[in-house]
């Protein structure tokens, strides 16, 4: 039974506004502006019912996750709010209360680790017993991993709610999809960010992330560029809904056009991009990702749209057009590897998932190395790519080095929107900003799921 956690992140604290390092230390509170944002979190979650809903018992992730509930009560029944040891931030002991200028001047290999191999980083935390080494990154990691062991099978079928910090959050996210330690640095989490993973089967197989750190709640269609920031940005957006999509019929590389709907979704898209500044846009050749990316560039005058071929849709062969029960004749025992082991299936005619990996990825590596590469400061080139859902997918997880066996681990609605930074171009690690922003205003991905 599917369990589904939103995952929230506390508002803006008075550490946040001090860039001040805040780990487990507990002298840091929200903001008016914090406390605005977890009202606003509320107002975005109004009718998703709850089942549990729990907090990091510092005082910071403990006010939102309040006034979160408290925004909802008026309106629905709200669970009582359970705070968790292991929803802890990370445990920076040596850092706490400093800034991050102070950080850089006195612990600089240390500072250096921490921003290019955290799992490698280690502090020296003295307590009655004596000085013990801790590795902070790996520790967390632990104690998310106990926190789903401990608390999915209490919830199985249910909704639950989880308010905590930057670190944990990621790490959250991180363990639940199957991520190594050190890919923790690709994941990022904003002030009131909402994100939703699924929970198929519990605790034991990887989730899939419906959507992560969604931000219009607060008035920001993407995450802002975090300060100093160089490097370039990618829009990765799904196409629009199409007549098969909704009918959930294997479109492949049939040439199939958008839907009423779908171009309402490509019009949503749009309208959601209207005022960012956009300096390419590229675009897979199939008819229902081109109408997509022409509604976007509609408030982008001057723009051209170029087509490449790497972003097609992958290649279903003898199943393009068929519903799944056709499919289930002939190929009844592919069809169920498809959906539990999608890497072992070769598409007759058609296409496996490393075809596309392959493709996919050269021709995401081709995008992000002919960008210019702006200076820490400057406006972000930001590029738009409009492709396909298992395109999509092939790329988000080979961004987080996850191999076509995770194929399931992330969603992509019609006509969503995710946000990979570059702060270091081309040759540095990518950041996952935002993951399926759907634009129907609801926090829930509500498209069509198509055949896939």
């Amino acid at each position: 039974m599917n369990t589904r956690v939103i995952l929230v992140r506390h508002g803006e604290s008075t550490y946040n506004v001090l860039r001040k390092i805040q780990g487990q230390c507990d002298e840091s509170t929200l903001t008016d502006l914090g406390q605005q944002g977890a009202i606003q979190v509320g107002q975005a979650l109004q009718g998703i019912a709850l089942d549990a809903a729990y907090c990091s018992p510092l005082q910071r992730a403990q006010q939102t996750a309040t006034l979160i509930l408290e925004t909802l009560a008026p309106r629905q029944a709200v669970p009582a709010l359970q705070q968790r040891d292991d929803l802890k931030e990370i445990n920076l002991v040596n850092w706490e209360g400093l800034t991050f200028k102070e950080v850089e001047e006195q612990f600089p290999e240390q500072a250096r680790l921490w921003h290019q191999e955290p799992h490698r980083l280690t502090m020296e935390q003295v307590t009655e017993a004596g000085t013990t080494t801790i590795y902070p990154l790996l520790d967390l990691f632990d104690q998310a991993t106990q926190f789903w062991k401990d608390t999915l099978p209490r919830h199985a079928g249910q909704t639950i709610l989880v308010v905590a910090h930057s670190g944990i959050n990621r790490v959250l996210i991180a363990t639940a999809l199957g991520l190594q330690p050190e890919h923790y640095v690709r994941l990022y989490q904003s002030n009131c960010g909402i994100s939703v993973l699924n929970f198929p089967h519990g605790w034991g197989e990887p989730a899939q992330l419906e959507s992560m750190n969604l931000t219009a709640h607060l008035g920001k269609p993407l995450p802002a560029v975090r300060a100093g920031q160089g490097g370039f940005r990618l829009l990765l957006v799904r196409h629009g809904e199409t007549d098969w999509n909704r009918d959930k019929r294997f479109q492949g590389q049939m040439d199939i056009p958008l839907n009423e709907n779908g171009y309402a979704q490509a019009a949503g898209a749009a309208e959601y991009l209207k005022d960012v500044s956009l300096t390419r846009a590229i675009t897979s050749p199939l008819l229902r990702p081109k109408q997509t990316a022409e509604s976007i560039l509609t408030h982008h005058a001057g723009l051209d749209l170029e087509l490449m071929e790497g972003l097609k849709e992958i290649s279903h062969g003898l199943w393009e057009g068929k519903l799944e029960e056709e499919i289930e004749v002939d190929y009844a025992t592919e069809l169920q590897d498809w959906k539990v082991a999608p890497e072992t299936v070769q598409m007759p005619d058609g296409e496996n998932l490393q075809d596309v990996w392959t493709r996919s990825a050269t021709a995401w590596e081709a995008i992000a190395r002919s960008t210019p590469v702006a200076q820490p400061g400057e406006p972000l080139p930001t590029v738009l790519v409009v492709a396909h859902d298992a395109v999509n997918k092939a790329i988000l997880c080979d961004l987080m080095n996850l191999g076509p066996d995770q194929f399931w681990r992330f969603k992509q609605g019609n006509g969503a929107v995710s946000v990979i930074d570059y702060p270091h171009g081309a040759e540095g690690l990518p950041v996952l900003r935002a993951m399926n922003i759907t634009t129907s205003g609801s926090v829930l991905d509500k498209t069509a799921a198509g055949a896939l």
